[in-house]
């Protein structure tokens, strides 16, 4: 395969991946291209809303913003994407997405060199495209990602996804946090019970519930409750009865406030999800549970936190919701989850007393 990165590419886009989690751990792609090609001006595209995640990232130039749109959208809708994409005139695409539509946009919008992986009939589509790697389920996701730079010359890197927030966010955390009647000095706890992919992602409320009286026990900790809208009703049901040191953000945060407050937090206890990735990006230790997907391809690529995944006999299935008996979130226990959460908690403030 040619090599495309001489002459270098003076106008790139990035069509990033639609799911939180995916968008974030991308990241590191655009880190490669801003080392790669200094002087080249580079665009992300991301859907909307999670796009508002790189809206103050450093190694971009433009964000190109769209609602959802499919072959069969609208025809304006389509159009306008298609017209913006020529009017752009950008000569290089990197294809993060697997989709035949997002193959289609770059082709139609006179993308002159469109890099991506073959899948979903788009081959044709793609002038450069990147064999899918042998080894998909036994590699990390950002791995594969980097594989994509493959054509541009630009080898598997060290870089790490990252997300970037400014002092005003920060500061706008911090204020809400003190509205909400934590104390400076508290150490924050963070808890994120839901997935947005299904609910074979998600450990059982019931224990969540048991690890959060439990950490109670200690009374200079705050447990922020986070989700988005759909998952208020189970965060609701988690908080009902629970002491005000227990705040419940479940449906009342933007992501962009979501990660400020994540950043403020000592630690996160989460599903596989966006936002086990945003604390990874941001430095939050993480207690992460694993159950119908692989740590090995979507874990915690950067963070120094834990990963519990009891590796039955039928995980990863990728199922949305378990055909059988759950067994394998059911087998990770709420004690072994706060003994993970004490022994993090202990290392990052070491004057914290072993909760009983």
């Amino acid at each position: 395969m040619r090599n495309i990165g001489e002459p270098p590419p003076r106008n790139i886009i990035v069509r990033m991946p639609n799911w939180v989690g995916d968008l974030v751990m991308a990241t590191a792609i655009l880190t490669d291209l801003r080392r790669a090609f200094p002087e080249a001006k580079i665009t992300a595209m991301a859907r909307e809303p999670i796009c508002e995640l790189l809206e103050e990232d450093r190694e971009i130039d433009e964000l190109f913003t769209f609602s959802k749109v499919g072959l069969f959208s609208r025809h304006s809708d389509r159009r306008s994407i298609t017209q913006k994409l020529r009017e752009a005139k950008y000569d290089l695409g990197l294809l993060l997405t697997h989709s035949f539509s997002s193959a289609w946009w770059f082709w139609q919008g006179g993308v002159k060199q469109r890099i991506g992986f073959p899948c979903n009939g788009r081959r044709l589509l793609l002038s450069h495209p990147v064999p899918l790697p042998d080894n998909l389920e036994d590699q990390h996701l950002v791995v594969t990602y980097k594989m994509l730079l493959a054509p541009l010359g630009i080898p598997i890197s060290n870089s790490k996804p990252r997300l970037f927030l400014t002092d005003e966010e920060k500061q706008e955390a911090q204020k809400l946090l003190r509205d909400s009647g934590v104390p400076a000095g508290a150490t924050l706890v963070g808890i994120h019970p839901g997935a947005t992919y299904g609910s074979a992602k998600c450990w059982l409320p019931e224990r969540f519930r048991e690890v959060t009286e439990e950490l109670l026990k200690d009374p200079d900790l705050y447990l922020l409750y986070f989700g988005d809208a759909a998952s208020i009703p189970v965060v609701k049901q988690i908080c009902r009865g629970l002491p005000s040191r227990v705040i419940n953000f479940a449906g009342l945060t933007s992501l962009r406030e979501l990660a400020a407050l994540i950043q403020q937090c000592s630690l996160l206890l989460t599903n596989d999800s966006g936002p086990m990735h945003i604390a990874d990006a941001l430095g939050t230790s993480l207690v992460a549970l694993f159950g119908s997907t692989s740590d090995v391809v979507t874990g915690p690529y950067r963070s120094s936190g834990k990963v519990i995944h009891k590796h039955v006999s039928c995980s990863p299935c990728y199922q949305r919701t378990c055909p059988i008996d759950f067994r394998c979130m059911r087998q990770i226990t709420s004690q072994e989850v706060v003994e993970e959460m004490q022994h993090i908690l202990r290392q990052r403030h070491s004057k914290l007393p072993t909760l009983k």
